[in-house]
């Protein structure tokens, strides 16, 4: 497999409007060939959808998602329209990503909501882990890079696997309903609510419960308004 470079992935975005990532997957695919990676692009959706993304979005809907009473979750998504607010589905993917925060309790949105100061904090835990484990120092911040990625995987909700997809990101979820729907779509805000959070108490892993009903049932009961 060819190389992907950050050169390559930064020409193939300027030319497409693609994100990064979705840029790199592509290149990856098409074996570093700039031409079939633009044809990769045009069939997710995805260079369409990035055309999209500098629209106003200011209608949608706020889902809610409440599992066994333990675990609520309210999240707002945004469309263009109040027609599309009502499409079943940018319903359902409004009713997913209300049953993906219950379940992966994600602490901010996209990685551009991390406090600067927690995000040095991150790194600077994994330097001293780094260091214990004897690499060479010359190596630390490019190993770092992988792992402050592994860390945005785990906190932000765009970057993390879908639910009840784990072969996608949650971002190229919204991105493919972009495509499907014709309208930019973008996930604002959210909120997580747990049944004795901050109340030193007897460990109970709540989320990954969440996690293996949506598994077992292939998502869950919950309810979206406006």
């Amino acid at each position: 497999m060819a190389k992907v470079t950050a050169e390559m992935v930064k020409e193939l975005r300027e030319k497409t409007g693609a994100g990064m990532m979705d840029c790199k997957k592509a290149l990856e695919e098409a074996e570093g060939d700039h031409a079939r990676a633009e044809e990769w692009l045009r069939k997710k959706g995805i260079t369409g959808a990035a055309k999209k993304s500098g629209r106003t979005a200011a209608e949608g809907l706020v889902g809610a998602y409440v599992h066994n009473g333990k675990v609520g979750v309210l999240v707002e998504v945004n469309c263009e329209t109040d027609f599309v607010a009502r499409n079943e589905d940018f319903q359902t993917l409004v009713r997913d990503m209300a049953l993906h925060i219950a379940a992966l309790n994600p602490q901010y949105v996209k990685r551009e909501e991390i406090p600067a100061e927690v995000l040095e904090k991150e790194k600077e835990i994994e330097r001293v882990k780094l260091r214990e484990q004897k690499k060479p120092e010359a190596m630390i911040e490019k190993i770092l890079t992988g792992k402050i990625e592994k860390f945005f995987e785990t906190v932000c909700l765009v970057d993390q696997p879908f639910v009840k997809d784990d072969k996608k990101k949650v971002h190229q979820v919204v991105t493919e309903a972009i495509a499907k729907i014709g309208e930019n779509i973008s996930i604002r805000r959210f909120t997580r609510y747990q049944v004795g959070e901050g109340i030193e108490k007897k460990k109970e892993d709540l989320a990954a419960e969440v996690a293996k009903t949506i598994g077992q049932t292939g998502g869950g009961s919950g309810s979206t308004g406006r």
